[in-house]
């Protein structure tokens, strides 16, 4: 039996999904969060650090590292990158004058390693706020964030709504379904 059947197996057996939720400040990450787990949204304060979150879904324990996206605490997220299923990228659709900061960031946080071969989920959340065309503001991240020339992760981009809830069970269908695509788990 090869090493990667061996890793195959133990994946099956976890059934756990370890995820890390990045992002700028004040882009909605942990209301996210708390959204997916249906607990109250009204009254978020900004993550001093970071907080762990279990949302059970699809027959798997997706467990969120939701790390403050301050700058002082950027430098770090690098504490964080170890067996990293997938990397959450959010951004605020009501902050777009700050998406040459998310792409400065985001391309450091690529060229991490650790994180080679995890998947990538890139949120534009606050999409309620939103009053422009989403398939004009998507191509627009994706030309910004250089998406396009990632080749060592598959991506996906999702326009969301952490208050509404608007496609966040799409969110977690693409990390399960992708999961058990990259493992073969039937």
């Amino acid at each position: 039996m090869g090493l990667l059947s061996i890793i195959r197996k133990q994946k099956l057996k976890e059934k756990e999904i370890r995820v890390l939720m990045l992002g700028l400040d004040n882009s909605g990450k942990t209301t996210i969060v708390k959204s997916l787990l249906h607990k109250d949204i009204k009254a978020i304060s900004p993550t001093m650090g970071f907080n762990i979150d279990t949302v059970n879904y699809g027959g798997f324990n997706i467990n969120i590292w939701d790390i403050g996206g301050q700058t002082s605490l950027r430098t770090f997220w690098y504490n964080y990158f170890e067996k990293t299923d997938f990397l959450v990228w959010v951004i605020d659709a009501s902050s777009l004058h700050r998406l040459s900061e998310n792409f400065t960031e985001f391309e450091k946080v690529l060229q991490e390693d650790r994180i080679a071969g995890c998947e990538l989920l890139i949120l534009i959340n606050k999409i309620d706020t939103y009053n422009g065309d989403q398939k004009k503001l998507k191509k627009h991240v994706v030309e910004t964030l250089q998406l396009d020339k990632i080749r060592n992760h598959k991506w996906q981009l999702l326009c969301c709504s952490a208050y509404s809830g608007e496609n966040l069970q799409d969110a977690l269908n693409w990390i399960v379904r992708s999961y058990e695509n990259k493992y073969y788990i039937l």
